[in-house]
């Protein structure tokens, strides 16, 4: 048999977001309606903050696969990727592993287009000014999803290293708006309609005093049960959705912590991002409705951006075809 490799480079050459974003669309779709299939993943804390993931699952047409990932937040300071690992695609009719599709890259694309589909559902129409709360891989993809989605005059980006979070500033330069670096972060969500959480935290950066009528909150930074991005305060005054309803009543950080506090209950996680988009519960409510999307990442997402990269791949000739 012959495994096609598809490498980082090929992944960002090839898989747009505005493309991704369409993908995405389908799969979270499918998801919530019981046609694509996912248990919840299995992680394996290491040490130091450290992970290893395994997510298996189902596409509607009955393709399947799994992504095995690394999760070493701390290789931002090494210039390595924070996320690492590959994608694995089988053939529905024979069984056979058809594909291997670096993880880094497609993770960090269809993530970021993920929140800009749910930012389409979920965030006013009008909404302008963006809050970067991170200055990695996350913020740069992030950055060209939710233009896709909304007019963005206004990025404003916050991190701990004041000199990083301007030298993405710099890199981002001629994206075409105005990138301002915030000394703090309540200085850099005032004001904003869409603030993106997409950091290594452990202990909550964004408190819910911060938000404002209106806002929109996009939650990606914590994976797994443990790290938190948001305080109690901002889980509570949100109408909260989930990218997968049962994987954040299990691992998702800051609804849990929320629920241990007796807070909130199960019935405070609204519903999945797919049914929001397929018309069968109301997102947003008004212009003064504060909404979040919890992402925890599906692995639906990433297959079917690597299905999609696996066909696009065929048709152009690009990728390594192995003996297997």
């Amino acid at each position: 048999m012959t495994l096609r490799v598809i490498d980082a480079a090929q992944v960002r050459a090839e898989l747009d977001a505005g493309d991704c974003i369409a993908l995405l669309r389908d799969a979270m779709i499918a998801l919530s309606d019981g046609r694509a299939r996912q248990p919840l993943r299995g992680i394996l804390d290491l040490d130091d903050g450290d992970a290893f993931g395994l997510m298996p699952g189902a596409l509607a047409d009955g393709s399947f696969g799994a992504k095995l990932i690394s999760v070493f937040p701390r290789n931002f300071d090494r210039g390595l990727p924070s996320h690492q690992g590959a994608i694995v695609l089988f053939d529905r009719d024979s069984g056979a592993p058809v594909a291997l599709v670096d993880a880094s890259a497609v993770t960090a694309i269809r993530t970021a287009a993920a929140s800009a589909l749910a930012t389409d559902a979920l965030a006013r129409r009008d909404a302008q000014v963006l809050a970067l709360l991170g200055y990695g891989e996350q913020a740069a993809t992030h950055l060209d999803a939710i233009a896709r989605v909304r007019t963005i005059a206004e990025v404003r980006v916050w991190g701990r290293s004041r000199e990083r979070a301007e030298a993405f500033a710099e890199r981002h330069a001629a994206s075409g708006v105005r990138l301002r670096v915030c000394a703090d972060v309540d200085t850099a969500v005032a004001g904003a309609d869409i603030v993106c959480c997409l950091t290594a935290a452990q202990e909550p950066i964004l408190f819910g005093r911060r938000l404002e009528p209106g806002m929109h909150v996009n939650l990606v930074g914590s994976g797994r049960a443990g790290p938190v991005e948001v305080d109690h305060a901002v889980v509570l005054r949100a109408r909260f959705f989930a990218d997968h309803r049962e994987s954040v009543l299990r691992q998702g950080a800051e609804f849990l912590r929320a629920k241990q506090a007796g807070l909130v209950g199960d019935a405070h996680v609204l519903g999945e991002i797919g049914e929001v988009l397929a018309g069968r519960i109301e997102g947003r409510r008004d212009a003064c409705d504060i909404t979040l999307y919890k992402s925890l990442g599906s692995i639906v997402q990433d297959l079917a951006a690597a299905q999609w990269l696996v066909q696009r791949a065929r048709a152009r000739g690009f990728g390594t075809p192995v003996r297997f």
